[in-house]
Parts: C-alpha cells; sequence; structure tokens
C-alpha cells in the first residue's frame, strides 16, 4: 500500500511489527473511501486501495477471545450508541470490519483503536452480542505486542497465561540472589525500617538503570505508533499543541465519564490513576527528605509524606477493589477478561497487596522481622515486574491512548475551516 493514499505502507509495517502486524497480500482491491468516517485525520483513502490481509492476525484474535467478530453484520448500532465517537467519525463498526478481514495495517494506525475506552456501550446494545468493546480490547492487546521493543518481550507478555511463572518468577530469584550474594537475607536484631535489609544505594542501582531502559522501550514502541498514525493521517499540528487538552482530559478522565454502561468504572480508573501518580510522588518526596531535609527514616505516621503514601495506598485499593467487583458482577459492563488483562490486573493487586503489608508488618510486627523480609522481597519483585512490564502489559494503554488522543488533536482541522 502506498503512502500517496494515506494508509500504513507495507514495508512499513513489517518493519515496525514483524510477527503480528506482517500483512499478507491479496488480489483484491476495493473503490471508494474505504475510512472515510474513522477517528479526526484517520486513514483518508484515495479513490482507490488494494486490501492487505493477515491471516495470522485474524487467527490471533480468534485464539485471544475474539470469535464474536464473526457476528457482527455491520448494522452500525454500535457507532450509533457510542457516546466517545464524534459524530463525524463514527467507532466502532468500521474497526469490526477491518478485524473480520484482517487489516491489520489500518487498525495499527488508527487512533480510534485507542480512542475506545471499552465502555461496551456497543456490546450492550448489539443485536449480534458481536461484543465490539472486547474485540478492540483484544485488537489493543495485539497492537501493543506487535509494536513492542524489543519485540520478545513483547511476546513474552502477550502469553502471560503460559509466560506468567517467568514474569514474576525471574525478578523475585533476581532480589533473592542479589541480597542473598550482600548477606542481606537475615533477619537484622533491631530491625525498625526497610533501608537495613536493602540499602537505599542498591534500590537506586537497580531501578534507576531499570526505569532508563524502560523509557527507552516506551519511547520507541511510541514513536513506532506515533510515525504510523501520521503516515495514514499527516498531522496539521505538532505534538504540543493536543498535549495539555489531553492531560487535562486523562487528569480528570472527562472521556470515561461519558460512558453509560460502564460509567461506574470510571471511579475505579480514576483513584488507581492517582493513586499511582500518588506513590510515584512519595517516592520522590522520599528522596527529598533523605538526602536534603536530613530525615531519619522511617517517617511519622502523620508526617505530611507518610500522609500522602498512605492516602494514595487507600485510593488503590478501593479504585481496584470497585473494578474487581464490577468484572465480577457484570461481564456487560466490565467487558471479558482475557489473560493479558487478568496479568497486569494480578501484578497491580499484587503490587498494592504487598506494599500495604509491608508498611504493616513494620508497624504493628516489628518483633517477627522474618516475615518483614520475606514481604520485603516479594514487594520488590512484584514491583520490577511492573516496571518491567509496563511497554508490553495494559498498563501502555497509558502512552498510546494518550498518543491517540494527541494525534486526534493534532490532526483535527482548525475551529472553523
Amino acid at each position: 500500500m502506498t503512502r500517496h493514499g494515506r494508509v500504513v505502507a507495507e514495508g512499513s509495517v513489517k518493519k515496525l511489527a514483524p510477527r503480528l502486524l506482517m500483512p499478507v497480500d491479496v488480489p483484491t482491491e476495493y473503490s471508494g473511501n474505504v475510512a472515510q468516517g474513522s477517528a479526526p485525520g484517520v486513514n483518508k483513502m484515495a479513490s482507490t486501495s488494494a486490501l492487505i490481509s493477515s491471516p495470522d492476525f485474524r487467527q490471533e484474535v480468534l485464539r485471544r477471545g475474539g470469535e464474536t467478530a464473526a457476528r457482527c453484520y455491520q448494522c452500525a448500532t454500535c457507532s450509533a450508541v457510542c457516546e466517545l465517537a464524534p459524530a463525524e467519525a463514527p467507532f466502532p463498526r468500521r474497526q469490526m470490519l477491518w478485524t473480520q478481514w484482517g487489516l491489520v495495517d489500518r487498525l495499527a494506525a488508527d487512533p480510534s483503536v485507542w480512542l475506545c475506552h471499552q465502555c461496551n456501550d456497543c456490546t450492550t446494545h448489539c443485536p449480534r452480542d458481536a461484543r465490539p468493546g472486547d474485540i478492540l480490547q483484544v485488537v489493543r492487546g495485539l497492537v501493543v505486542e506487535g509494536l513492542a521493543f524489543p519485540q520478545a518481550l513483547g511476546r513474552l507478555v502477550a502469553n502471560a497465561r503460559t509466560t506468567w511463572p517467568i514474569l514474576f518468577g525471574v525478578p523475585l530469584l533476581f532480589w533473592i540472589a542479589l541480597l542473598g550474594a550482600m548477606g542481606q537475607l537475615q533477619s537484622p536484631a533491631d530491625f525498625h525500617a526497610y533501608d537495613q535489609i536493602v540499602p537505599h544505594v542498591v534500590l537506586y542501582s537497580v531501578f534507576f538503570p531499570l526505569s532508563g531502559l524502560v523509557m527507552l522501550a516506551a519511547f520507541v514502541s511510541g514513536w513506532r505508533y506515533w510515525r504510523m498514525m501520521g503516515v495514514a493521517a499527516p498531522r496539521a499540528k505538532s505534538f504540543l499543541s493536543g498535549i495539555w487538552a489531553t492531560g487535562v482530559d486523562i487528569a480528570t478522565h472527562k472521556r470515561f465519564g461519558k460512558c453509560g454502561t460502564a460509567r461506574f468504572r470510571r471511579l475505579g480508573h480514576l483513584l488507581l490513576f492517582w493513586g499511582f501518580v500518588g506513590a510515584a510522588v512519595t517516592s520522590g518526596l522520599l528522596i527529598v527528605a533523605i538526602y536534603l531535609q536530613g530525615y531519619e527514616l522511617p517517617l511519622p505516621l502523620l508526617h505530611p509524606y507518610k500522609l500522602l503514601g498512605n492516602v494514595s495506598a487507600v485510593a488503590l485499593v478501593v479504585g481496584a477493589g470497585i473494578l474487581v467487583v464490577v468484572r465480577i458482577t457484570d461481564r456487560d459492563r466490565a467487558g471479558a477478561s482475557n489473560a493479558f488483562d487478568s496479568f497486569f490486573a494480578t501484578v497491580v493487586g499484587l503490587v498494592i497487596a504487598t506494599g500495604i503489608l509491608v508498611e504493616l508488618a513494620r508497624v504493628f510486627n516489628p518483633e517477627v522481622p522474618v516475615a518483614a523480609v520475606g514481604l520485603y522481597v516479594l514487594h520488590l519483585g512484584v514491583v520490577t515486574t511492573l516496571f518491567v512490564t509496563f511497554p508490553y502489559s495494559k498498563f501502555a494503554h497509558m502512552l498510546y491512548r494518550t498518543l491517540a488522543m494527541v494525534h486526534e488533536q493534532a490532526a483535527a482541522p482548525p475551529s472553523g475551516g
């Protein structure tokens, strides 16, 4: 496919996503504006454009729980009821068709796939129970895997159903081996703070380089996606032009508030988002407290930094609880789960649970340091898993959805134009 038609070039797709996003030429051509009506600035096709289908992609969609896509008969009920899709650029009807046909190049470069928040209004109204919200969730997982850098890690996380022992076990064994080699696995006699088990310099030596590598991987994957969207629909504005509006939307989950069926999930996601932000800020403030303010750890329970950390923990617990309850009690509101979703939910749950237990063990049970040491090592292991898998797990939604929202702003025509 050529750039003249403003779609992703076949060579670009193969280069950017060598396994899942590898289309196979078929001798089929389609005349007409195939992509007319996608999200603003998405895949405006030339009058004639060859379709490139990927049978492998269709099979992966089926394997990962997207078998209901075949039920769709293009009635457009889903696009009609979706409150997130603008009237001039409705979705997900077109994306359902592309999924049926295996048009992975178009799906991979289409921001509408990420502008969908899986509200599932489309699913509850679908007369064929094709579950469009769940199908786009599967597509997003495949796009994350296809754009992953390095590709092997993307595949590892995408196949979490069978690879979870590696994803959890390797980081945990790393910490056990490291602390064992340092002689730090023994319980201190006068235990009162966790830096007696893992000195701060060790944490920095591990997590700072690890954060750099994760940021590099996220940047490469994000740049691939940003470039693909730009090839499919050249942007009229810069990245910075849309970042403010996008940031406000993300901070308030304004777009999520338009959902009908899944409106209650907005509160859960919002609490999780700000809980993680608060936890990250608390970590930064602790570094300030230690090295700039000269405080000794642990801080008093009523210290402002400690309060921020504890409030963030409460937000994480309540947010996660809301999402778990909705998922258990109402599949239509929560959407179907697959291994990709369950792995991320498990990692987040373990990070929250072990973090709280580590704090409780230090405060209420300091006379049994063995339990505290074990919990802390487990906590470090799951936090490392969360870090390492960020660009490849459902956490990557934060990256790709942000880019899609910024692209939507940058590709939109000027006011009055």
